[in-house]
């Protein structure tokens, strides 16, 4: 597929809409939340970091989505197949909760009375450090964690959709080093930078009311170098570019259009545990997932409706890099999701 690389420049037109749709490999457009036509109660801006080894997954996120922001920390044990996740929520931020135009730099904090979370830029890296009071079985969650070694490309892509002053702009930052700790109550979990990995998923738009997406990514190491991808389709107008792409020592491979291949059950609804077969519309891409744990949650209050699958598995099989080279993938670390919002 055909797909338009973008330059520097303002993000939004006069009118508030996208200036120019298509993809890049760094933040190139700039970010002005004061340029969006929409009303504050749509403006949708969030961070979200995963942080993965073998065993442990940590997801991390403070959102601003207008009407209602959150706080959620998941801790993962990819062993025991267990996972515990917890949301306070705020109501009506209306942007006050002060994300940043860009995530080069620029610090976001929120407190609430019983959790309180913080994503800073240090000299180091990006320090993640979160508090929950009560996260399992009534015991504290906390973390202090230290991203390093961020790599050359990322992820970036700028979606319209067919509503008018309606786009994403998203930043995918693949397969970051991680270390510090974690910790539910007294047991305190270390993380080694040499196998843990962090991305970050870096949203700023203003969505259409109901929509679905899709979303793959993966980090770790392959013949002692740092390879990931990102993976995604379902929403918007993207004949202008994808958000497909594989990293290799923090180069970026584009790809073109992905199928994640979700198996489905006899009476056709989704089989999200058992294998899903990816594969590309070029043969760059060939992997089985096999799923391991599903990180579900489902809030439906009529007006606002949210059906999340994350699912965390291993992918086998290969990858093709944009110079022909060929990777074998075993038993590789990532997750793949599909998530229905009406909000």
């Amino acid at each position: 597929m055909e797909q338009h690389r973008f330059g520097p420049g303002p993000l939004l037109d006069g009118q508030g809409n996208l200036a120019e749709p298509g993809f890049a490999t760094a933040l190139l457009k700039t970010y002005d939340r004061k340029a969006i036509k929409a009303s504050k109660l749509r403006i949708k801006e969030w961070d979200y970091y995963l942080i993965t080894n073998d065993r442990w997954g940590v997801a991390l996120t403070i959102d601003d989505n207008g009407y209602m922001g959150l706080l959620s920390a998941s801790v993962l044990d990819f062993e025991a197949c267990t996972e515990t996740t917890v949301s306070p929520m705020f109501w009506l931020p209306l942007g006050k909760t002060g994300f940043p135009a860009s995530s080069a730099e620029g610090d976001v904090q929120k407190t609430l009375k019983n959790a309180s979370g913080s994503f800073a830029h240090t000299p180091e890296g990006r320090r993640l450090q979160f508090r929950i009071d009560s996260f399992r079985d009534g015991k504290p969650f906390v973390c202090d964690i230290l991203l390093s070694d961020a790599p050359q490309d990322s992820m970036v892509i700028a979606t319209p959709f067919e509503k008018k002053g309606h786009f994403y702009y998203n930043q995918k930052i693949i397969g970051m080093r991680a270390g510090g700790f974690f910790a539910v109550g007294d047991e305190r979990t270390e993380l080694d930078p040499q196998e843990t990995f962090g991305l970050l998923d870096w949203g700023r738009g203003v969505w259409t009311y109901r929509n679905t997406w899709y979303w793959s990514a993966a980090q770790g190491a392959v013949d002692g170098h740092v390879f990931g991808f990102n993976l995604g389709y379902g929403f918007g107008n993207t004949s202008a570019a994808s958000e497909n792409m594989l990293f290799y020592d923090g180069i970026a491979h584009k790809l073109g259009r992905v199928d994640f291949g979700i198996p489905k059950k006899p009476d056709g609804t989704d089989d999200l545990l058992s294998p899903w077969h990816f594969t590309d519309d070029a043969n760059r891409l060939d992997l089985l997932f096999t799923p391991i744990l599903d990180r579900a949650s489902k809030t439906d209050v009529k007006i606002i409706c949210s059906d999340q699958h994350q699912v965390f598995g291993r992918f086998t099989g290969r990858v093709v890099l944009d110079d022909g080279t060929e990777l074998a993938l075993s038993e590789f670390p990532g997750f793949a999701e599909k998530v229905f919002n009406k909000w």
